[in-house]
Formats: C-alpha cells, structure tokens, sequence
C-alpha cells in the first residue's frame, strides 16, 4: 500500500472510532478489506481506482476467493464507506463507489441452544473450584440476559448495579458492546447469586484486577501466557471472548451438546426466542438484546415454537375432526406423551 493510501486509511478509521462509535473490530475488519482492495490494484494508488474495478473486488474477485455473501457486504460497506469519506473530504473529485451494491443478505434462522441443552451446560461447571464458578457465573450472564460475548467480557465489577425492586435489592449490569453502547439488564435471581458468590470467593480476593480508572476488572483469566507473571494484573487479567468460546465449547462436548449450539450466540438467540415465546413485544427484545433494528428482531418470533405448537394443537383442522390416529393421539396426551 502506498504510504499516502495508508495516512488517508487510518484517518478515515480514526474517523469510525472517534466520531461513529464505531466498534474497534468492526474498523479491523474494514482495514483488512480495504488493504487487500490495494493489493487487488497492485501498484495503482487507492485514489485512482475506478467504479469497474471496485465493483470487480467486491463482487467477483471476492467470490472467487471464496467470501461468502455477508462477508461480501462488509467488504462493500468498507469500500464505499472509505470512497465515501475521500470524496467528502476533497481527496478525490468522485466517488467511484457509489454504484456498488451489496449482495442480497440470506435471512436464516439461528441455531438457538435448547433449554434442556442450556441447562446442561451451566450444571457443567464444579463450583466448588474458583475457575468452575467463574464459568458457572459466567454462562449464566450469557443465558441470563442474552449479552454478546463482548459485553460480558468488558464488563467491570462497577458495571454492576443495585436496585430496589418492591423492597428487595436486585442486581443489574451495564453492558457496552456494539459501538460503545450501553444498555442496563436486570440479572436474573440465579445469575445473581453465581456473580455474587464468585466476588466473594478467596482467590479473586488475592488478584490484582484493578485498572487505571479505579475500577476492576470483573471477570478474570487464570493465567495470560502474552503477559510476564510479575505483569499479570489489571487489564491483562481480563478474560477474552476467545477463553469464553474454548470454555463453552469443552463444557457442550463434556454435556453432550450438538457443535452447531456450542457457542455463546447460540445462548443468545435461546434468550431472544424464549422472550418470544413468553410474547414479549418487539421494542422488550430489542430493548434486552439491544438490537438497533427491529428486522432483526423479528426473526425470534419465527423461533417461538412452543407458542406455535400450543395454538396449532388448539386451532388446525386435525384436532377438530377424526382421523384414522384420532384414538392414539388421544392415548398419547393421556399418557403425557404429546
């Protein structure tokens, strides 16, 4: 890349991050696309590619490469994004991006974590060790309040709040994720207890997790092998999304849970589904999952299984008429069996 394509390129992502809220992972992913849409041009400067070719990399050049079509959509929204930003700012007369357009954005349903399957998980952890209730506490902050896996993992022991509700004291916790967002989520009763035993518990008591701000950092990591032991305090004893997936993944094996639901998103998607079931309205969802769009939303309603079965065996035609299985559907409710 050309020195003045990267001063222009780190301008513009400085840009997304200081003025859009952008989030930091978002920006690498842009960086990565945009440096490999300058290798694409060979020695062309970025300033002087033209629509065709712009359109070549987004579209075919990635295929070929095997981009699947929302990885295509990111490349695009950082190609026009950049070519957007130069021209506003007088760095090239057009913008050659205008006429890209994003692929079309398959809609499917998410693979949800059963309930039967997310409690299994949770009763993996031995909480009578320091690391099995930090996992225990952990997983349920996940299926507690359906956070993404960043939230949890910035989250600092001031991120939890005390509230009265009807006299009692509750917990909530403040979760920045996306953007820099935040939102505030009531912990659910059990989770609460799982966070509050973990905060009690000796070994934390020995750590040194305290950050710059005078904060701590809430959950840690056992051992950091980036980061000397003399070193290993503060922020370097923040636990990473990439410890979260390891931990959920060796627990699902160990409790026998299907690979496509040993992820935390998939205990997100089970607390976005079971708010529908519960018929939660579309503003309550986004509101606890934080959701900025309500399409995105609405696909947890086409998850509400157990809401559809019960108006389906009340309304289909078949429970309202004889059919040669009549007498033995009858015989299978009897016997709790349906």
């Amino acid at each position: 890349m050309q020195k003045q394509d990267k001063v222009f390129l780190d301008s513009w992502l400085d840009y997304k991050l200081a003025s859009e809220a952008c989030a930091k992972s978002t920006c690498d992913k842009y960086r990565n696309y945009v440096e490999r849409l300058s290798e694409f041009l060979k020695s062309k400067s970025l300033l002087l590619a033209v629509k065709e070719e712009l359109i070549e990399f987004t579209g075919l050049h990635l295929h070929e490469a095997g981009a699947s079509p929302s990885s295509r959509r990111a490349a695009v929204a950082a190609v026009k994004g950049f070519y957007s930003w130069l021209h506003e700012n007088d760095h090239v007369q057009t913008n050659e991006s205008e006429k890209i357009v994003y692929p079309k954005k398959l809609s499917k349903v998410p693979i949800v974590m059963g309930l039967k399957n997310s409690e299994k998980l949770l009763m993996q952890p031995d909480i009578s060790t320091f690391k099995g209730l930090r996992d225990a506490a952990i997983i349920s902050v996940l299926i507690g309040t359906g956070a993404r896996i960043n939230g949890v993992t910035n989250l600092n022991q001031n991120d939890l709040i005390p509230f009265d509700y009807d006299g009692v004291e509750r917990l909530a916790v403040r979760l920045r994720e996306k953007g820099g967002k935040e939102r505030m989520i009531p912990l659910p009763a059990e989770s609460a207890i799982l966070v509050r035993a973990y905060l009690g518990h000796d070994e934390l008591q020995s750590c040194d997790r305290c950050l710059a701000s005078g904060d701590q950092v809430l959950f840690i990591n056992l051992k950091n092998n980036h980061t000397p032991s003399f070193e290993h305090r503060g922020e370097s004893r923040r636990l990473t999304p990439g410890g979260i997936r390891k931990m959920i993944k060796e627990y699902a094996e160990l409790a026998g849970i299907p690979e496509d639901q040993a992820h935390p998103h998939a205990l997100r998607h089970l607390v976005g589904s079971e708010l529908a079931e519960d018929s939660a309205s579309t503003l309550e969802i986004m509101t606890i999952l934080g959701h900025t769009k309500e399409e995105t939303t609405k696909i947890y309603t086409r998850l509400a299984l157990r809401k559809l079965t019960t108006l389906m065996d009340k309304s289909n035609p078949l429970g309202k008429t004889n059919t040669p299985v009549s007498p033995l559907v009858k015989e299978f409710r009897e016997k709790g069996l349906l």
